[in-house]
């Protein structure tokens, strides 16, 4: 049975018996068990042992990433925070030396990618709460984020995910097919492939200039934010990969777009990216578009993870939203 095929329970028990059977993989203490705090694109388990010991896994998921890509991924994250005033969580090594391990069992026809990183103190931002502020320092850490990538030699052989709109909405789409999203009417479909064919209009036009576009995070949402005593580091690198700078905005407002208070926090995004970068009036301008490209990956991932709690949780309303904001976004840019 492959993973694709096998019930969702029984997938979250394999992978708990892998991330608790590869412990022996790294120099944890005695004693020290895995669980579960995450599943999406990959499996998330938060490592304990007595002592107060502590530290993240990472069971990566099948056909996602190729070992360099992993790696390159884990080198930008340590550069940043070497040199780029981005604080990122730390790897820890194998027992071997080496930051991917690699094992599987009987239960799992495939050996599965595994990371581990040093445990950061902190919480991501209320959703809920007053996120002017959270969003100004979002800008502030996206913009260091592009100021780095955009000066930094990067390793040669260099491989990550791009995130344009061929890889999005186009042919070679990372996640999947938006068409594929849960309640897909014929109308819905209409309005969004008028929708996506504007959106590749548009960025033709905006172009892929080095101050536009370059390696970036790709999923700076607040939850990939830890603020602890007043500092902010910023986590899950994952999707890290080259698209266009703003949609790095795009990805911190996912699941959200709808929401009354995203002109407030565009602005105070904005401002905080200026605290570092200059921001072009014109890139500023385009900011929906890539809100909306980001809408359109969302539909596709959740099509292609419905099994996934977010994906239930969402459901069919997040396709009736979608083609609100649609309506919304052709009103003003078609």
């Amino acid at each position: 049975m492959n993973t694709a095929t096998m019930p969702h329970n029984t997938l979250v028990e394999r992978l708990h018996d892998l991330a608790n059977r590869s412990l022996a993989l790294w120099d944890v203490p005695e004693g020290a068990a895995a669980r579960l705090i995450n599943l999406s694109e990959n499996a998330t388990y938060l490592v304990e042992a007595a002592g107060g010991f502590r530290s993240v896994l990472r069971v990566h998921r099948e056909n996602y990433h190729t070992d360099n890509g992993i790696a390159c991924e884990l080198a930008w994250m340590e550069a940043l925070s070497r040199e780029g005033g981005v604080a990122t969580a730390p790897v820890i090594p194998g027992g071997d030396g080496r930051l991917i391990q690699i094992a599987g069992f009987d239960g799992l026809p495939r050996p599965r990618r595994m990371v581990m990183f040093e445990f950061l103190e902190g919480g991501e931002p209320d959703e809920n709460a007053d996120l002017v502020g959270p969003f100004e320092e979002l800008g502030e850490i996206a913009a260091r984020t592009h100021l780095h990538s955009m000066a930094w030699q990067r390793p040669e052989g260099f491989e990550r995910l791009v995130w344009d709109d061929e890889h999005i909405v186009g042919s070679t789409p990372n996640w999947g097919d938006w068409r594929a999203a849960p309640a897909m009417e014929p109308a819905a479909l209409v309005v969004l492939e008028r929708q996506q064919m504007v959106i590749q209009r548009r960025l033709e036009a905006f172009g892929k200039g080095p101050r536009r576009y370059g390696l970036i995070h790709a999923d700076m949402r607040l939850a990939n934010l830890l603020i602890h005593d007043g500092s902010t580091r910023l986590i899950d690198f994952d999707d890290c990969g080259f698209g266009w700078h703003m949609y790095d905005f795009a990805a911190g407002v996912s699941f959200i777009e709808d929401d009354p208070r995203i002109p407030a926090l565009k602005a105070a995004w904005v401002k905080g990216y200026r605290k570092v970068l200059d921001l072009p009036a014109e890139d500023e301008a385009e900011i929906e578009t890539f809100v909306m490209l980001r809408r359109m990956a969302l539909l596709a991932w959740i099509g292609s993870h419905a099994e996934t709690d977010l994906a239930k949780g969402v459901g069919a309303r997040f396709t009736k939203v979608s083609v609100e904001l649609a309506e919304r976004y052709l009103s003003r840019f078609a």
